[in-house]
């Protein structure tokens, strides 16, 4: 049986998205299901140049980096290539923030976008691929998100996407989703400088855990943490506003913040955050009251 064809081309990338996968721990097994035609930083049977001559079939296209109509690297005109495959290939994955939105690259250069997307609209591209792309944001991804989609692909099964052809299973929740620290967010007690193991990070600190679709609190790095794990801010790096600015901030009227969280109305986030303090749990109660006595402190 033909083992599924991959070319791997890359726009205007820092290759974050290319080692992140080189860190799976099955990365040789996961490959050895596929014929690796080119790969940007692995010895393979093709050169870049070949791949310019747009004489091979492909059956999966993996775009990583920003991208744009007029993008000549080494002095071969990489678009046309990478629409020349695209036409081709009969899955097209844009992998990471970057070839999904434009990304960090596109703040810099107006002509970069994603491929079928710059930020959350859809470019010209979209209307003639909609139908074979799937799009894998983050900055990096997670590896075991391009192998759950590489292997989805080589079974020939369905992967049902969302509305931005992300894949649900991945992207059906948001990062806050898991979490560790829900208890303190609830109680609104925040951590008090970064990576200790109590406290949320979301109101004093600017996590977007709760902003951000992604399962890294579900499948976590080398199968063991995740920023909010180890006390760092969520950055939202799989949302289309990456990067955003005042990073470590979130804004707040009264002690509420300013836009709620994903899928979650005004009424139902005061209701459960007014449920969960008619609760005394003696352990936080000192920390509860030091966080009113900072809101008021603000106030005045």
């Amino acid at each position: 049986m033909k083992k599924p064809s991959i070319i791997w081309i890359q726009g205007v990338s820092c290759n974050g998205n290319a080692h992140s996968f080189f860190n799976h721990p099955e990365l040789f097994e996961i490959l050895s299901n596929f014929e690796l035609l080119y790969h940007p930083l692995l010895e393979t049977n093709y050169t870049l140049e070949d791949i310019a001559k747009c004489e091979l079939e492909c059956d999966i296209l993996i775009v990583e980096g920003a991208y744009k109509d007029t993008l000549v690297k080494y002095g071969m005109d990489i678009a046309q290539t990478i629409q020349h495959y695209a036409t081709k290939a009969s899955k097209i994955i844009a992998t990471g923030t970057c070839a999904s939105y434009g990304g960090m690259f596109a703040l810099y250069d107006e002509a970069l976008s994603g491929f079928c997307y710059k930020k959350e609209l859809p470019n010209e591209n979209y209307s003639r691929y909609k139908d074979k792309f799937i799009m894998l944001p983050g900055c990096p991804i997670h590896p075991k998100w391009l192998s759950f989609v590489l292997l989805m692909i080589k079974d020939k099964k369905p992967i049902v996407l969302d509305e931005m052809h992300r894949p649900q299973e991945l992207y059906g929740f948001t990062v806050h989703t898991g979490c560790s620290r829900n208890e303190y967010f609830e109680w609104k007690i925040d951590m008090e400088g970064f990576g200790k193991k109590e406290g949320c990070l979301f109101y004093e600190h600017g996590c977007q855990a709760p902003y951000t679709r992604g399962s890294c609190n579900k499948i976590l790095w080398h199968d063991v943490s995740s920023k909010t794990i180890a006390g760092t801010p969520c950055f939202g790096c799989t949302e289309p506003t990456f990067p955003k600015t005042n990073l470590f901030e979130t804004k707040t009227n009264m002690g509420i913040p300013a836009n709620m969280p994903l899928g979650v109305p005004k009424r139902a986030y005061l209701t459960l955050t007014g449920i969960a303090k008619s609760f005394k749990i003696k352990r936080l109660e000192k920390r509860v009251i030091d966080y009113e006595d900072r809101e008021i402190d603000r106030k005045d």
